[in-house]
């Protein structure tokens, strides 16, 4: 050993220790920071508290983070397919206070399509989100937002309605949380 310096050995210990605490370290501290980046969401600006009807809402951003360790409740009614091939689950999901509706489907027509994705509350109190649909065959979600629950779970519904993109057009299929087994348009 070198009078009055270091022992190479040591420094090479030392360094190998602080790699490895590193690389023990690193993948935790990322795994503790959740998602990164924005994430567009496909839910609506509410209006504030005490409006009893909420007109047709528009899109807002919705939380990457569904709260950790918070059960999510969901009520959905069947799965519904209409003769011209747009297929939707519609459900009521309630999560800690909140409740906000959610549909499921898919457009296998190959053109577009509006849906409209109503929850109804107690009170007659709605909230509407509008969903252009593109003409492909993904399955997709939209979403209303989240509003705090005014009752319990069982006194929401949803109701899905999927038309052709354009005015007057023709219902193509209505999906509902609560709606009997059956299928058609």
């Amino acid at each position: 050993m070198p009078r009055g310096g270091l022992d190479p050995r040591r420094v090479r210990l030392l360094a190998l220790l602080g790699v490895i605490g590193c690389a023990v370290v690193m993948p935790l501290a990322g795994a503790s920071a959740g998602q990164v980046g924005d994430q567009s969401g496909t839910g609506a600006r509410s209006l504030p508290p005490g409006d009893d009807k909420m007109p047709s809402a528009a899109p807002a951003r919705s939380p990457l983070v569904l709260g950790l360790g918070l059960a999510t409740a969901a009520r959905c009614g069947p799965e519904v397919t209409s003769p011209d091939g747009v297929e939707a689950q519609t459900c009521v999901l309630t999560q800690g206070q909140d409740t906000w509706a959610r549909t499921y489907h898919r457009n296998a027509t190959g053109r577009l399509l509006d849906a409209d994705l109503t929850l109804m509350g107690p009170g007659e109190r709605t909230v509407r989100t509008h969903c252009a649909r593109a003409g492909g065959d993904e399955p997709e979600i939209c979403e209303t937002p989240r509003e705090r629950s005014r009752g319990t779970a069982a006194e929401y519904s949803a109701v899905a309605e999927f038309a052709e993109r354009g005015g007057r057009a023709a219902l193509l299929l209505r999906s509902g949380s609560n709606s009997p087994a059956t299928t058609g348009g």
